[in-house]
């Protein structure tokens, strides 16, 4: 099993960090910065001294203020049963799954309030006691994918290419391969037992469901971005302003620009018909490589700033965050531009594998507006058909994660 990381040289200049956080190194780099450099004390112009919303809160309290968890009753589970049935008698691809072909109009009005809550309120919600045990994979798949329609009918392109032909890949596998894939063959974490640092995704809602827990650990963590901004807006108003700078984004797709130029940060002030909405999008991997996809010699390294304000939304993401307790039959969705998520390290057996499966969700009805900086990572969203719509069943590294996208047996 491959359990360190594949080193290659990273571009001249790139500060001494790595994907795996460093609180010594941190420490060390805030205390060099402070005293070398003179840091501004002014917010970017027309950002907020605080934010003020549901969606800050704090892990240590959030549980007693918030039940986040929509425990599925049995009525709602036997709807669940029928819609599968029904949609089974369709004869129809795996694409076609969407709220008439899976109809749930007893429980549509409760998963509806869910995506209320991931856009408007609290940013989460945890979906539990979906019968993933009396079902096979396909039809593991469909009930969350028919389920997932009701709360975001909009799925994501999350590869553009499957078994070397062009397609629109909407389902994810999140699993340790590192048993049976070389590690220069890994680029994300995703696909290993490591630690997954605080990160955010592509698109509006993240979906994860638990088709099994792991035999020790891999605990799944949310934490409030924006509770990370008030306290670094309080604390350290220069780290706003490197956020809001651009960035050397490496782009491990192999398709377009090697890198782009882009912030981490978004503010949209509140207008007429909408509120105030702070966005924080990155993957900490883009700028620091990972495992066989290492940072490039020829992108742009990152400055110490840049190093520093990676670590502080790292650890102050970690401060703040609250665990879920995710269980076999469980469906995380959370709003991926409030939210910062992330997992613990864990063990498998050959008789008990933590494995997740993702879509990238969109709910036009509750949809933030995308900042102009990220529309070209959200076309993701645009084209995806139902007839070209693939849902892999097997475990499979993405091409923008891994150097291939074979199945996996």
């Amino acid at each position: 099993m491959a359990t360190a990381q594949v080193v290659r040289p990273g571009p001249i200049g790139q500060p001494d960090i790595d994907y795996a956080p460093d609180l010594d190194k941190y420490l060390a780099r805030v205390a060099h910065r402070k005293a070398t450099e003179e840091l501004k004390n002014e917010l970017p112009e027309g950002f907020p001294r605080e934010l003020k919303s549901d969606l800050v809160w704090n892990g240590s309290t959030i549980a007693n203020e918030y039940d986040f968890i929509y425990q599925l009753n049995a009525e709602e589970l036997e709807e669940i049963e029928n819609a599968l049935t029904h949609f089974k008698s369709l004869g129809k691809p795996l694409g076609y799954i969407d709220q008439n072909t899976f109809p749930l109009p007893k429980l549509h009005a409760g998963l509806r309030g869910i995506s209320d809550e991931v856009h408007n309120r609290r940013g989460f919600k945890v979906l539990r006691g979906l019968p993933f045990d009396k079902h096979d994979r396909e039809e593991n798949v469909i009930i969350y994918a028919g389920v997932s329609s009701h709360v975001a009918p909009i799925r994501g392109r999350q590869d553009h290419q499957f078994d070397g032909k062009p397609a629109d890949v909407v389902l994810a596998h999140i699993k340790d391969l590192s048993s049976v894939v070389d590690a220069n063959e890994i680029g994300a974490p995703a696909y290993t037992t490591d630690k997954q640092v605080f990160h955010t995704d592509v698109g509006d809602v993240i979906a994860l469901a638990c088709l099994e827990t792991a035999a020790e650990g891999g605990e799944s963590k949310l934490s409030s971005s924006w509770t990370v901004y008030n306290e670094l807006a309080r604390t350290r108003p220069d780290l706003i302003r490197t956020l809001t700078e651009p960035w050397a984004s490496e782009n491990f797709s192999g398709r377009g620009d090697k890198y782009t130029l882009r912030p981490l940060l978004h503010y949209q002030p509140k207008t007429a018909s909408t509120p105030e909405r702070l966005i924080i999008q990155y993957a900490r991997r883009t700028f620091t490589g990972y495992w066989g996809l290492p940072r490039s010699s020829d992108v742009p390294p990152i400055t110490e700033a840049q190093a520093e304000a990676l670590d502080a939304l790292h650890f102050l993401a970690e401060k703040h965050a609250v665990s879920l307790g995710f269980k076999k039959g469980d469906i995380q969705y959370a709003n991926n531009l409030s939210i910062f998520h992330a997992r613990d390290a864990f063990k498998d057996t050959p008789e008990q594998q933590r494995h997740l499966i993702r879509l990238w969700l969109r709910d036009p009805e509750h949809a933030w507006p995308t900042p102009e900086a990220l529309k070209s990572r959200w076309a993701l969203y645009e084209g995806v058909s139902p007839e070209n719509s693939v849902f892999p069943l097997e475990p499979r590294i993405r091409s923008a994660s891994g150097a291939n996208n074979k199945p996996l047996e």
